[in-house]
């Protein structure tokens, strides 16, 4: 028999690869040749929710203290922390200027990377609907609708800049498979021209203001799904969406046709096609299926794949095989979409709770005590 293992180690001085086959009598090693450059794998979480938790009174605990879960997230080992923005969002308080500054102020605070997630709407944008801000859907010249987005997004980065809460990373739009902009939810087609024409837009906002604060920022295209980010980007590349650094992907077994075992193959092909670095940017898994509020749970039964059960320990152990499997696509990071969601007393637009709670980092069933899964982000995993 021939057993197979590759060997990476990150985060330190050394940085090792070898293949070593194990036969019946020998043990043959075969040297790939000079040590790969250090790569910094990015572990980290969508905390767009958290503020919000803390002024509806939820609490976190750990070793049944309770604690900041910015500071929980960082002593366990994140190093990136992403949150959304909306435009101008008339129905919450959250997720707006404010909020974000706030969430950044308490990442950095943490020495925790940030990762900066435009939406270019005022409400939730994803592969189903990219509706237009109502500050912009009156606006039929493609120009100035172009100058519109480029004005936002750079004068937003801008206050940041000044505010020296400038985001390491910034997403060109969330999870953006439809056509941004857009007046309906999606019909299924793409107007390339206008298309490219506005992502381009938010893209040279962001290098822009890298330029004038003299400081790297690295821009990301988000899509989800990596069976349609194969034929998106394609499409993109088409039509001259190129001047990007990061391809970010949502990944849910759920709604994904690529198992967790060929997830390399994808993320491969794109990374080598494209020459882009890839993260996945959002995942989830339940870690059990509790519904302790009047908030329906996205994450049921049926999310459950073969080997990895809604346990706690199985949240854990999906988390670190996703993380080995998309770093031998030559992938480089993990982001957890809103560990932090736990029910409270408040309310979202579906429901009073949560609709997440079974598929956080903490105990839904004992005052949130964080879970197994903040093992995920030890990068001795890996």
């Amino acid at each position: 028999m021939i057993n197979f293992k590759k060997t990476i180690i990150y985060g330190s001085a050394v940085f090792a690869s070898s293949i070593f086959y194990q036969c019946k009598q020998d043990t043959i090693i075969i040297d790939k040749g000079d040590p790969a450059p250090q790569i910094e794998l990015y572990l980290g979480a969508d905390l767009s929710y958290v503020n919000e938790m803390l002024d509806c009174g939820g609490t976190y605990q750990k070793d049944g203290n309770v604690v900041s879960p910015y500071q929980l997230f960082a002593d366990n080992g994140a190093n990136i922390i992403r949150v959304r923005l909306w435009h101008t969002p008339d129905w919450t308080q959250y997720s707006n200027f404010q909020d974000v500054k706030k969430t950044i102020t308490e990442a950095k605070a943490n020495n925790m990377k940030v990762l900066l997630d435009f939406h270019y709407s005022d409400t939730w944008a994803d592969p189903g609907k990219q509706i237009i801000p109502k500050a912009w859907a009156s606006i039929t010249d493609l120009n100035v609708l172009g100058d519109s987005l480029y004005n936002y997004t750079f004068n937003t980065l801008d206050q940041l800049l000044s505010a020296n809460l400038l985001p390491d990373f910034v997403q060109v739009g969330n999870e953006i498979n439809s056509e941004i902009l857009s007046s309906a939810p999606a019909s299924g087609s793409i107007n390339w021209g206008r298309n490219s024409f506005l992502i381009n837009q938010g893209l040279q906002a962001v290098r822009d203001i890298s330029t004038k604060a003299s400081t790297p920022i690295q821009s990301m295209l988000h899509i989800a799904q990596p069976e349609n980010a194969l034929w998106w980007f394609k499409e993109a590349t088409n039509n001259n969406i190129t001047d990007f650094d990061w391809i970010g992907l949502s990944y849910y077994p759920k709604w994904s046709s690529y198992g967790i075992d060929k997830l390399e193959i994808a993320v491969n092909n794109l990374k080598n096609t494209y020459n882009k670095r890839i993260m996945i940017v959002e995942t989830g898994y339940p870690h059990s299926f509790n519904n302790v509020d009047n908030a329906n749970i996205i994450l049921g039964q049926d999310t459950v794949i073969p080997g990895y059960p809604g346990t706690p320990d199985g949240q854990k152990d999906f988390l670190i095989k996703l993380t080995n499997s998309l770093i031998q696509g030559g992938g480089e990071g993990v982001i957890y979409w809103e560990p932090a969601w736990i029910s409270t007393g408040c309310s979202t637009l579906w429901g009073q709770g949560s609709h997440w709670e079974n598929a956080t980092f903490f105990d839904e069933l004992n005052n949130n005590e964080a879970l197994p899964a903040f093992q995920f982000f030890d990068q001795t995993n890996y």
